[in-house]
């Protein structure tokens, strides 16, 4: 893999050697320095990788841009961009793909630290699905279906998993992982960077992400089943809501940006939210995935009856007079919503202030009124999770 540096300025590097554009016949030699003397050169690199229409997408985001401000490189190793002198570059560019960093997060804060505010961060990877659609025709059925699950097991389970991660990462050194969508874009997001465009290309996802701010540097994030969820509790204090997994990793840095993209469908829930997982969505219809919660109910953390222990984003969508008001309560575990099924987010804002007022002038008669409705849409009306 080579490393390909463009217009740099005054500045040097040790142990590398600069090279012109005709001495580079291909991708597979040794890492070494190209300073490009025009964008010519630039697109010359960019479409003898990876074709005219790649080439089109990245350049089209460099408009604007001078030579020297251009970082293009094609590397999997993080240490090849910690080389570089920090904040000179408004713009780089990695060829490589995001499947076969060792440590994304690390690779991605690496990014942001040589990036200036505003600067642009372009990059490509393998979304799990195209990979899932392409693995299964490469078989007939149903062997394909038994070959996949054996895949699946070895790269979806493996590295998710404590007694295994160790293993597979010696087995694989982290080449060719297979990455959902919402997990690339949720390592992004928790390390500074926010989403201007994606396009599917040649059966890759192109990205072009923006500098926003510094990486929030997650001790303990989680991939296993059960997960631990940041929400708003009584007095606006934050507490850890347990619950099985639904979405993949990482989907909660993503709650703004899709929010922003989808908005909200009947419900309240967010419209076509690709951060849902196949067995999530079964979970949610049977609220398999709130069972955990009951932990959070004996803890004190939530009353058996009250509204939904909402994350900070979601909560800051309600009216400052529903937030006031939702404050002065623990959340609960069976949220009046399924008393009243609204199909609105104005809606679901009425129906919780009516049982807030409510329960705020009689207590267990509200929570007894609103059980019994629940559990009638429930069991004889056959009302679902949405």
């Amino acid at each position: 893999m080579i490393s390909e540096t463009i217009g740099i300025k005054n500045y040097s590097f040790k142990n590398r050697s600069a090279k012109t554009l005709t001495d580079l016949n291909n991708f597979d030699t040794k890492p070494s320095i190209l300073r490009a003397k025009s964008k010519v050169e630039i697109r010359k690199v960019i479409t003898r990788k990876l074709g005219n229409s790649v080439c089109e997408f990245i350049t089209n985001h460099l408009h604007g841009f001078r030579l020297q401000e251009v970082l293009l490189f094609d590397s999997f190793y993080k240490d090849e961009i910690l080389s570089q002198p920090k904040k000179v570059f408004n713009s780089i560019v990695n060829l490589s793909d995001v499947n076969d960093y060792r440590r994304i997060n690390k690779f991605f804060e690496t990014i942001n630290s040589k990036l200036p505010d505003e600067g642009v961060f372009i990059n490509s990877f393998v979304p799990y699905d195209i990979r899932k659609k392409k693995f299964l025709e490469r078989f007939p059925k149903p062997l394909s279906r038994v070959l996949y699950l054996g895949d699946f097991i070895f790269h979806r389970i493996l590295p998710k998993l404590k007694l295994t991660k160790k293993l597979y990462f010696r087995m694989t050194k982290g080449r060719s992982r297979v990455l959902t969508k919402t997990e690339v874009f949720g390592r992004l997001y928790s390390c500074g960077f926010d989403l201007l465009e994606e396009k599917i290309i040649d059966n890759k996802l192109y990205f072009v992400a923006k500098k926003i701010g510094t990486p929030s540097y997650d001790p303990s994030p989680t991939y296993g089943p059960l997960i631990s969820l940041k929400r708003v509790g009584k007095n606006g204090k934050r507490i850890n809501v347990y619950k099985l997994r639904t979405m993949h990793p990482y989907s909660e840095y993503l709650q703004k940006y899709i929010f922003e993209r989808n908005n909200l469908r009947k419900g309240g829930k967010i419209n076509n939210d690709f951060r849902i997982s196949n067995v999530g969505r079964l979970f949610r219809k049977y609220w398999i995935d709130e069972l955990p919660m009951i932990l959070n109910l004996f803890k004190g953390d939530l009353k058996l009856v009250g509204g939904r222990p909402l994350s900070e984003h979601y909560f800051s969508l309600y009216s400052q007079e529903l937030r006031e008001k939702r404050i002065k309560f623990k959340p609960g575990l069976i949220p009046p919503f399924y008393a009243d099924m609204p199909e609105t987010l104005e809606g679901i804002m009425e129906s919780e202030m009516r049982y807030l007022e409510a329960y705020e002038k009689q207590p267990l008669k509200t929570d007894i009124i609103y059980l019994s409705k629940i559990f009638g849409n429930i069991l004889f009306k056959g009302k679902r999770s949405l």
